[in-house]
């Protein structure tokens, strides 16, 4: 990129959300020179691809949580947004602060679960001993149960039967087929094929029907996790993997008339909000027809980037089409399965280009800094 864009006073970007498609965001614009202020209420960027191993894995979730203020500096706000004023074109903190902005980027990502997703408004080594807690939980539990099996799901039963052999891991999974309804038949039965080859017992087609009575990511010996066909299973940890939700909080109110009805805001084909030349979303935020994944968040960055240079140099805005699926599954640190661009990956493929680091030194690199050992 190399060059600076000359921008007057009035030119301020305000990225609403540190996560994949904020730090990419801020990235780019940081290295055009373009003024911007980057919010989030934590810390620390949180790169979750590699949070299920952080949670089983001992000494890798610091490698998880890089500083938003070392990369950003004076660039990076600490805060939650709690709305924000059309008219006066400002968001607004909790703290009473007001930001304004002449362009806005709404990056709010989603939330689920825990060790999935971790939104907690805590400190980054408080939440790096977070999931330091949970691996010795799971280190105590000889029987684990994993409620869903979708893309978490199946990575996380992975993940612990490649680190621990020995223990008894059951997912229970409402749907017949594992892993997400994207992906092509193949790579969903190679799934299966691993978890059994991996001796994970599957309940599939089936719920969990006392879940509200079970104790989550905690050790607890002998719980009774009961299902809706009457089957019922012993363990000693549960873990969810379910329940993703877009995160809407920070935009709900100001775009009660452009959500969609997940929660995500309805974009046109620059991803721009519909009615508004200003303000875009990108990530899971954006109402874009693909599944939510880091890998587009990266690729909305860049389109949202180009389009708000392009419209300060009066040059025609770039489009968004979403492309054929793109979608690792990394199933332990030495295997995996998957697909680019709508063909299937082999086993071999995915766990060189994915499974071994979780992409975690490809966002250390992005935020311009070192990992730790």
């Amino acid at each position: 990129m190399g060059s600076k864009l000359s921008v007057d006073d009035s030119v301020r970007v305000v990225i609403v959300g540190g996560g994949f498609g904020g730090i990419a965001a801020a990235r780019q614009l940081k290295s055009w020179g373009i003024p911007f202020v980057l919010v989030d209420m934590r810390d620390a960027f949180h790169h979750n691809v590699g949070a299920l191993r952080a949670s089983v894995e001992s000494g890798f979730a610091k490698k998880t949580f890089i500083s938003y203020a070392v990369t950003f500096e004076e660039s990076f706000r600490q805060a939650k947004v709690v709305g924000i004023d059309l008219l006066r074109q400002k968001v607004l903190l909790n703290d009473g602060e007001e930001l304004f902005y002449s362009h806005l980027i709404l990056a709010t990502g989603s939330d689920g679960p825990f060790p999935g997703k971790f939104n907690q408004i805590i400190d980054m080594e408080t939440a790096i001993q977070t999931y330091e807690d949970m691996v010795k939980e799971l280190q105590k539990s000889p029987r684990i149960v994993i409620v869903g099996g979708g893309a978490a799901g199946v990575e996380m039963a992975a993940e612990i039967k490649t680190e621990y052999p020995g223990k008894e891991v059951t997912l229970i999974h409402s749907k017949i087929a594992l892993a997400d309804v994207e992906l092509l038949p193949c790579v969903r039965q190679v799934v299966k094929e691993i978890l059994l080859k991996k001796e994970v017992h599957l309940l599939l087609s089936d719920r969990v029907s006392n879940l509200h009575m079970l104790t989550l990511n905690r050790f607890q010996e002998n719980m009774a996790v009961k299902t809706e066909k009457g089957r019922e299973v012993a363990a000693d940890m549960v873990i969810l993997c379910t329940g993703i939700k877009i995160n809407s909080s920070a935009y709900s109110s100001a775009f009660e008339d452009k959500l969609a009805n997940n929660g995500a805001l309805k974009v046109n084909q620059y991803l721009q909000v519909e009615g508004y030349d200003n303000i875009y979303a990108i990530g899971d935020c954006a109402d874009v027809k693909e599944p939510k994944m880091a890998y587009h968040a990266g690729l909305h960055a860049d389109i949202v980037v180009t389009n708000i240079i392009n419209s300060l140099t009066q040059k025609p805005l770039k489009t968004y089409q979403p492309g054929s699926l793109t979608f690792l599954l990394s199933m332990g640190r030495n295997d995996g399965v998957g697909q680019i661009n709508g063909c299937y990956v082999g086993r071999l493929l995915v766990t060189i280009a994915k499974s071994r680091d979780l992409f975690v030194s490809k966002s250390w690199k992005t935020m311009e800094q070192t990992m730790p050992c």
